[in-house]
């Protein structure tokens, strides 16, 4: 299956495919486009869209009022209950939504790390890679 979200992947935009590819679709393939081109991608090829503005596996609010990064999102519509996907959802959080619900003290090191590939590696087909 084709999926499609924001184009200059941080830490949920290269999170999400990793969740996706291991627990949600082994043949996933992905797409970058620019915001204004998502639901034009979503129309033209199939895809799903994901960690973009108005789209069902994006940031919502959760079952318990609090905000949820599309990682999150993901990990909620397929139903995976992993204690270590979980937790990892917690660090992803934490580096990517600007609240205190995680003050995780892993988060700043993912964030990190996803600015530095970020830098190092703008094409996000080969960021994703690395």
């Amino acid at each position: 299956m084709k999926w499609v979200t924001r184009s200059h992947v941080h830490v949920d935009r290269v999170a999400c495919p990793w969740l996706i590819t291991r627990f949600v679709d082994s043949d996933a393939e992905f797409i970058f486009v620019p915001r204004s081109q998502v639901q034009e991608v979503v129309e033209r090829e199939g895809a799903i869209p994901f960690d973009a503005p108005g789209v069902e596996l994006g940031h919502r609010k959760g079952q318990d009022g609090s905000s949820q990064c599309s990682f999150e999102t993901i990990i909620e519509v397929y139903g995976l209950t992993d204690p270590g996907l979980l937790r990892l959802a917690e660090i992803v959080h934490g580096a990517d939504v600007a609240d205190d619900r995680y003050d995780d003290p892993i988060a700043p090191g993912l964030e990190a790390i996803a600015v530095g590939y970020s830098l190092r590696f703008p094409d996000d087909l080969e960021n994703l890679d690395l």
